[in-house]
């Protein structure tokens, strides 16, 4: 079976094919550092994190490009309120990013361009699209910069929206504009209200990028004029991906043959956003779960599907998750040597390959986990489920030997702790054991609450109790 994507430009799930044999060049839009990323921003980063596992478990050598926005007004009203330089604030908040990434097991792009690194190439396309007839200067004085919506007769494809039906854009002041959703590709600096430091020199005056035309800028240093996808989440398509292709194809380029977008975790029916007031930080979440399970959250849900964020619902997946390192822990005790990752049963892969069907995929992986269960029962080898279940794992970014989840998900993890939790472990199931045998119920219940608030589960097999955190 081929790799079928849905591609929001058409509205179909197509056949996809590389522009290059055997090369996929990739780009997402990264998120605007004005505040620490919550669940919401997250997913993104997630979901095309599995897209570029696939791709990569397929054959497909991957030029995967995500940017950063490190300068708008979002972080210079931030910084301001906090009382530091804004480029101070971003990259305070690009290092609170990474961490979230890491955290989440989301492998670092192949490029990771800023904004403000960029400059010199939006302004070489602003000027290119001026000279097309497709971007004007403000006749006021204000250094502002417009694309001119009217002049690309496709404008508004990829929403399918005709122009009259589009409300004014927001991005800039109006004054200067020959239509009021003409967008800003460079905005003129306000020397009254705004750092100077937040601003380049330009033919037009001092001044700093329109969001759109970053993203249009850097896409193009990195994997050419023409590429084979561009990614983010769905909010992104209106104004900003519709920006974008207008600018690029005005400009003379391919652009991206496929358009991707994950849909939002929302909260009480609204997207997740700090305008709402109802994001949850990474730090917040992880105090009460795992990164791994974290991320199983998130990856079991198709990324085209609204997840209804909850606590709950976030519980059931870390129970789901650890069955699955129950199962493989148990294997590892069983076998005389460790498993590595092998082959993705032909399910699992006939479910990635139409549209990243990851709740399909993840059924799959439970299927081999319970036939690994019931053949570890019946003391039969389970060396092929464990290799399929790790090479499925690899897959979704969640095999627990993975070290990107810390060294206590490594093998060869601190042994001396393992060793002495494992005693005290031992002991205290040791006088569970006296006291049931000598039919002192209260005592045996007593510490077998004591080990569980402790976060310790103990699972009975024909082997003797075996524990896990």
């Amino acid at each position: 079976m081929s790799l079928r994507l849905y591609d929001t430009a058409t509205r179909d799930v197509r056949d996809f094919t590389p522009l290059v044999e055997g090369r996929v060049g990739v780009y997402v839009c990264g998120l605007t550092v004005q505040s620490e990323p919550h669940v919401g921003h997250v997913r993104s980063a997630v979901n095309f994190d599995v897209l570029r596992r696939w791709l990569a478990h397929r054959g497909y050598a991957v030029d995967f490009v995500r940017n950063v926005t490190d300068i708008d007004d979002k972080i210079l009203t931030k910084a301001e309120a906090h009382g530091v330089p804004w480029y101070a604030h971003a990259a305070a908040m690009k290092r609170e990013l990474d961490r979230a990434y890491a955290l989440l097991n989301v492998a670092p792009p192949t490029y990771e361009p800023l904004a403000t690194g960029h400059v010199p190439e939006m302004l070489e396309l602003i000027e290119h699209l001026i000279e097309r007839g497709h971007a004007y200067a403000a006749p006021d004085g204000s250094g502002d910069v417009y694309f001119d919506v009217r002049s690309w007769a496709s404008y508004g494809e990829l929403t399918r929206q005709g122009v009259e039906d589009m409300e004014a854009a927001e991005d800039a002041d109006p004054r200067g504009k020959k239509d009021p959703r003409d967008f800003a590709l460079w905005k003129g600096w306000k020397s009254e209200t705004e750092p100077r430091t937040a601003s380049w020199p330009s033919p037009w005056g001092r001044g700093r990028p329109g969001w759109h035309i970053e993203c249009s800028a850097m896409a193009g240093k990195y994997l050419g004029e023409a590429f084979d996808i561009h990614g983010g989440g769905l909010d992104l398509r209106f104004p900003h991906h519709e920006n974008e292709l207008a600018q690029s194809r005005a400009a003379g380029h391919g652009f991206a043959s496929f358009w991707m977008h994950n849909a939002w975790i929302t909260t009480a029916g609204e997207k997740m956003s700090k305008s709402l007031g109802n994001s949850l930080t990474i730090p917040a979440v992880l105090q009460r779960f795992r990164g791994a399970e974290l991320r199983y959250y998130v990856v079991a849900a198709h990324y085209r599907s609204h997840v209804e964020f909850s606590f709950e619902a976030l519980e059931e997946a870390a129970k789901g998750y650890q069955r699955i390192e129950a199962f493989l822990e148990r294997a590892d005790a069983a076998l005389a040597a460790p498993v590595a990752a092998g082959e993705v049963p032909d399910a699992f892969a006939a479910a990635m390959d139409d549209d990243l069907g990851t709740p399909a995929a993840t059924a799959v992986l439970f299927d081999t986990v319970r036939e690994g269960n019931r053949l570890l029962a019946d003391g039969t080898d389970v060396t092929a489920q464990v290799a399929a279940v790790r090479a499925m794992l690899g897959v979704l970014g969640l095999d627990p030997a993975d070290e990107a989840w810390g060294p206590a998900a490594s093998a060869g993890a601190d042994e001396a702790l393992t060793s002495a939790v494992d005693a005290l472990v031992a002991g205290l199931l040791e006088q569970r054991a006296a006291a049931r045998a000598a039919k002192d119920f209260a005592t045996a219940d007593a510490i077998r609450d004591q080990i569980k608030a402790a976060g310790i589960e103990v699972t009975d097999t024909p082997d003797g109790p075996k524990w896990s955190v």
